[in-house]
């Protein structure tokens, strides 16, 4: 039955067994909580529309005004969101995150399994200081430099750093909103507070777990990406088609070698069709794509490219010996930085009529020339006094930045698609002083969303990045996310859904085990994640776990830290603003999440119930 009582106009009460008295706002409330959640899971659209219908639905239904529906693109989180998108952007341009790919690369190898434990840990850490967004943000475009460098799936990398960085907010009480926010809500009720590293002994065993359970278990829950043919980059594609030899070889000089003296095409590497020398270097001294007459010292570091055994039949004619000089040729490692081009030569060139020995295309564009394609034949081997003709393809290789200059170039069709970006090294400092501003603020007392804003706005001022550059940075579907789905979380806390469903499930309990009124508080706090900000969560949260505590005559300092703690227990869906930002780059479906998450949420709560049961109450 339906009761009309003193009440807001189109407000009804309904009696439900069990309940008492039940709002309509409270059902209406509730209706679109199900629905939201179930087309989330379900994946039936997109989840930004998704957040948007729930957001509609909040204002048809009348439950919140237009202000409050639209509040959500005013909120903290959506700034917050958009400006850790364009800092990491500015980061990105500078080249910060290329040096520390590079290092971890070198440091770690390319074994995706420890990748993921070092950078887990990293970043876990750190966000026991900052704002586990901003950790993410910061990392995220080095994490992606990793994954295009190793070989590796984003999918395989980036779901395991967010996990990481929500689990690293529990390690101190400044590490997250709601540990903050717990000291100040337990003042309230005259409670003592607790001290900054009273949760660190069960932040550090989550954060293990989470690393562990992602190191053995990664081939289970994460989405398997592999890299199919239609997929594949243009120049996988082009290696794949031509059979281009591209392994990379590397030898040093010796004082007894023949080569010591000769010019690049004395050596005779060019009579062995498919190998050729990339490059020289001594010292800090590098040279890509010698020139023809470039003789060869002693203790000269080579990069010879080739099938090992046609590689090893040039070595051995030298006397060259096997050398580890890797990391003075980096840039040939990394497809980031250099690789294959095919180009053709139009009618008009310059080129045309001349031979490359001529034309001395080493020396201009400093490119090694490997393959040529002249009236349908392939040559390989020394094609130097080949004459070149309108049409003819040459396939080169050398660094990207080299290859863009021939692309500028009227002398030739660059047939092979890539992408260059300079990077501005001279920021660096600039890009990283403008993000620690943003944390030495948010560690000050400013709300995060100014001080996050001010290191974005203080990257634009210091020419960073331009301000085209920053609205490019920014994922727009992740902004309408939480945009649309904060007004839900209104809703709730509004018309009382949150204390209603807390009371019902704390009524369920009342009188039971500890032990089960702990479980209860820790499943509560994780389930009010999931459709609720987390600092909400909390302060719906705190003032019920308190009283409840009080009625079943326990301490209720714990039980409130526990749902500090478990509150940032969220990785089923992509409602949390890490997942969120995560999303995007990691080509995740909110089936990925559930998938992952829920092995993740039963391992949060299996240890922060045992903890605290055990050692804290």
């Amino acid at each position: 039955m339906i009761y009309r009582r003193n009440l807001p106009v189109n407000t009804y009460v309904v009696f439900v067994e069990g309940c008492g008295l039940l709002d309509s706002s409270i059902i209406t409330v509730l209706v679109i909580l199900s629905l939201t959640v179930l087309l989330l899971v379900f994946e039936v659209l997109r989840i930004d529309v998704v957040a948007l219908l729930c957001m509609l639905a909040l204002g048809w239904s009348g439950v919140l005004t237009s202000h409050e529906v639209l509040s959500g693109f005013s909120s903290n989180a959506v700034i917050v969101m958009m400006t850790v998108m364009i800092m990491g952007r500015g980061i990105d341009k500078t080249g910060i995150m290329d040096q520390f790919s590079r290092f971890m690369l070198t440091k770690v190898g390319q074994d995706g399994r420890k990748l993921r434990a070092i950078l887990s840990v990293v970043i876990g850490l750190i966000s026991g200081f900052i704002q586990n967004i901003g950790a993410v943000a910061l990392f995220l475009p080095g994490v992606l430099n990793i994954s295009r460098r190793a070989r590796i799936p984003a999918s395989g990398l980036i779901m395991p750093l967010g996990f990481a960085a929500i689990l690293g907010g529990t390690l101190t009480m400044v590490g997250s909103g709601p540990l903050i926010l717990i000291n100040d809500l337990l003042r309230s009720a005259s409670l003592p507070p607790y001290n900054i590293f009273s949760v660190t002994p069960v932040g550090i065993l989550l954060l293990i777990s989470g690393v562990l359970y992602f190191y053995f278990f990664s081939g289970l829950v994460l989405p398997k990406k592999p890299v199919e043919p239609e997929l594949e980059s243009p120049q996988e594609r082009l290696i794949r088609s031509l059979n281009l030899p591209h392994s990379l070889w590397h030898y040093s000089i010796p004082p007894y070698s023949p080569i010591i003296g000769q010019t690049l095409e004395e050596t005779g590497v060019w009579e062995i069709p498919g190998v050729n020398i990339l490059a020289v270097a001594k010292g800090k001294r590098v040279e890509y794509a010698p020139w023809r007459q470039t003789r060869f010292e002693a203790g000269e570091d080579l990069v010879l490219m080739g099938e090992e055994a046609d590689v090893n039949v040039f070595a051995d004619k030298k006397q060259l010996v096997r050398s580890n000089s890797e990391t003075s040729f980096q840039e040939l490692h990394d497809p980031v930085r250099s690789g294959f081009a095919e180009i053709i030569i139009p009618h008009g060139s310059e080129v045309v009529g001349k031979t490359i020995r001529q034309y001395a295309i080493r020396r201009r564009y400093v490119v090694e020339p490997v393959l040529l394609f002249s009236k349908g034949e392939e040559i390989t081997g020394d094609f130097s006094d080949r004459e070149i003709i309108a049409g003819d393809s040459l396939i080169v290789h050398g660094l990207w930045e080299r290859i863009a200059d021939l692309k500028g170039s009227i002398d030739f069709v660059v047939a092979t698609s890539f992408e260059v970006e300079k990077k501005v090294q001279s920021k660096q400092w600039l890009a990283l002083g403008c993000f620690l501003l943003a944390i030495i603020l948010s560690l000050t007392g400013f709300p995060v969303s100014m001080a996050f804003l001010s290191g974005a706005v203080a990257m634009v001022l210091l020419k960073v990045l331009s301000m085209n550059e920053a609205y490019r940075a920014i994922e727009w579907k992740v902004v309408f996310l939480i945009a649309g789905l904060i007004p839900l979380g209104v809703a709730m806390q509004k018309t009382g859904t949150a204390t209603f469903l807390a009371e019902q499930l704390t009524g369920l309990v009342m009188g039971s085990h500890v032990f089960i009124l702990v479980v209860m508080v820790a499943v509560l706090s994780t389930l009010f994640s999931l459709v609720m900000s987390n600092v909400g969560a909390i302060v719906v949260l705190a003032p019920l776990v308190i009283e409840l505590a009080n009625l079943a005559g326990v301490d209720p300092r714990p039980l409130a830290l526990m749902s500090a703690v478990c509150v940032a227990n969220s990785f089923i869906l992509p409602t949390h603003q890490v997942n969120a930002l995560i999303m995007s780059p990691g080509g995740y479906r909110n089936t990925d999440f559930f998938k992952a998450g829920s092995g993740m949420t039963l391992l949060f709560l299996f240890i922060a119930v045992l903890f605290f049961y055990f050692v804290m109450m």
